[in-house]
């Protein structure tokens, strides 16, 4: 999540508390992105570009296997008719 994101969410979380709650904790909105960072930075995240990087590697190891599983098959119909 971007710094943006996570401003927009602690700005809703204050705008919903009743002022009361605000004056007594003071800059609500503050704590809670510094709160919303500190469990984010917690948790094993990659960002969109990577998951999409990782994507495409796993395709073309995919088709590099069915190649291979494919040339596999091929040298062992080839070895059942000499054999």
């Amino acid at each position: 999540m971007d710094n943006k994101t996570i401003e927009n969410i602690a700005k809703q979380i204050s705008e919903s508390m009743p002022s009361g709650v605000k004056e007594l904790a003071g800059n609500v909105e503050q704590r809670v992105k510094q709160t919303l960072q500190s469990q984010l930075a917690k948790l094993d995240l990659v960002t969109r570009e990577e998951m999409d990087v990782q994507q495409q590697l796993l395709l073309r190891l995919r088709e590099r296997v069915e190649q291979l599983e494919q040339q596999v098959a091929e040298q062992n119909k080839q070895n059942d008719k000499q054999g």
